[in-house]
Formats: structure tokens, sequence, C-alpha cells
């Protein structure tokens, strides 16, 4: 079962000027649980290239390592899942395709949604945004985020982890742990901070805050 406390999302366009090697590497350090492989504003062999070694990083370390919305991606790199948005393949065919013993998770906003996750057959689900994020470009001006209440309303429908996503920080995590999440998911909490490494075991330390809140 995958560490759920910390989930890095990658995004080389959003590390400083530092690569994601670089990133994932002192997230390993810090104490991160999962890896996701984003990178949307790479082409499929790039990412195929670069998933190549965080995938052996990550292995090495005991990390979850997951693709972003591409199944044959996963397939390719042996990764140990997929992340399932929307527009992608439903959770039912990417079993099929990755086989029982594969980590798929589903993007939800809703308690129907995150039921219906659940139901086809997902073993986590990432929950959000949470709160309005700068690292999509899709997201309206006026959305500010479905907030904790929202991520305890989904806890409290299903039996699967959660992670809440979208602009979660070392300042609101607790928060959002403490609503039900096993966890959070993040981009540029990470990545854009100045000591990955030490904000990474900062994000671990805010969940289990929130957690024993909780209990």
């Amino acid at each position: 079962m995958p560490d759920w406390d910390v989930y890095l999302v990658t995004g080389e366009s959003l590390s400083a000027g530092r690569s994601t090697r670089e990133i994932v590497g002192a997230a390993i350090e810090g104490g991160v649980g999962v890896v996701q492989l984003r990178e949307k504003d790479r082409t499929v062999r790039e990412r195929y290239e670069m998933g190549q070694e965080l995938r052996e990083r990550c292995r090495e370390a005991g990390v979850t390592f997951v693709v972003n919305d591409r199944v044959d991606l996963a397939q390719a790199l042996a990764a140990d899942g997929v992340h399932l948005g929307d527009n992608d393949l439903p959770v039912s065919v990417a079993r099929d395709l990755l086989g029982a013993g594969a980590v798929i998770g589903r993007s939800v906003s809703t308690v129907d949604a995150a039921e219906a996750a659940e139901a086809a057959g997902a073993d986590y689900l990432g929950v959000g945004t949470v709160y309005r994020t700068g690292s999509k470009d899709d997201v309206p001006e006026a959305d500010h985020g479905v907030g904790p209440e929202r991520v305890a309303e989904i806890a409290a429908a299903v039996d699967i982890p959660l992670v809440g996503i979208g602009g979660i920080t070392t300042e609101n995590a607790a928060e959002v742990a403490a609503a039900g999440a096993d966890g959070v998911a993040v981009i540029t909490a990470i990545t854009r901070a100045e000591d990955p490494t030490a904000a990474t075991a900062a994000l671990g330390a805010a969940v289990e805050r929130g957690t024993t809140e909780r209990s």
C-alpha cells in the first residue's frame, strides 16, 4: 500500500529552473510517498525518457511511481500505476490493461463522482481542487476550490484512500488532512520551494498533525 502522506506531481516548468530529476531526488530525501509523472508540456517521448530514470529512482527508494493520464505510457514504463481524469480512459479499462496489481487513481470533485470511481475499481482518489491553484490553466477565475468541507464529505462517502490536491501548502495541509484526506498531492509546494527536501518533510509533518486532530 502506498504511503499517501505526501504525493508529488512533477512539473519541470514549475521547478524554478531545476530539473525534475533534482526535484524528485530531493523529495525522496524528504520522505515523499508517491511521485506522479505529469510534465504536461513535454512530448510523450520526452516523458518516457524522463520516466525511465524516475521509475528506477522511485523503485530503489520504495516510492510509488504513477503516470498522469496515459495508460500506454504507464505500461511502457512498467510504472506502479496511473492517475486518470475525466477525459482519460475509464478506470475499468485501465484495470483491464494494467492488471489487478496496478495502482489506479481518479480525479474527482463531487461525492457522486467519488462513489462512481470507487465502484469502478479505483484504488484512490485525488480530490480537488481544494483551494485555488496556479498550476492549472483551465481553472475559471471565480473558482476558489471545493474546500476542506468537500474533502470531508467525500471521505465520509467512500472507503478508499484520498489525497487533497490544488493550492495545498505547508500552511493548509494539516487542515486538509484533518478534514479526512489521507495525504496531500502538490506541485509547486515542493517544486518551487527553496529547499524541496525540507518542504516535503514539512508537508508530511503537517499531514501527521492533521491526522492526529481528526482522530
